[in-house]
């Protein structure tokens, strides 16, 4: 189960996501399966310009609650945006490379965070788990 300050994160970020209309947003719990952070927070857009809306909205949002993110990789022209804040990985694709490179079966033995556990409406999930945003 991630912490307080993980979860506030990760609810930050996916909200984020979802006002610039990110979908397929799914948040995977890799404390007990990673030494290097303890949750992933995987989403999907349509366009790179897309991909650099959402990941702008992020680090906004997220240094009104003083995180900066540790590292930023891919932002300026790439179809793989990630964005590092230590526990928390955010990892923003095309559908395309989404489907390529596979973290979600990669990192399946994960459990999902679910949209109650960070305090969003339950109305927002799909029937695989994932978060809308279309």
């Amino acid at each position: 189960m991630l912490d307080r300050e993980t979860l506030e994160l990760v609810r930050t970020a996916v909200e984020s996501s979802l006002q610039k209309k990110g979908f397929e947003i799914v948040v995977l719990d890799v404390a007990e399966l990673s030494s290097f952070a303890d949750s992933f927070v995987l989403c999907s857009a349509a366009n790179v310009r897309q991909l650099r809306a959402i990941a702008e909205e992020i680090e906004a949002a997220l240094a009104k609650g003083g995180h900066r993110p540790l590292h930023v990789e891919g932002l300026r022209s790439s179809e793989w945006v990630l964005l590092d804040y230590g526990h928390v990985i955010v990892h923003l694709m095309t559908e395309e490379k989404r489907s390529y490179y596979g973290l979600d079966g990669l990192w399946g033995d994960a459990p999902r965070v679910s949209a109650d556990a960070m305090g969003l409406s339950d109305t927002r999930l799909e029937r695989d788990g994932s978060l809308e945003g279309r």
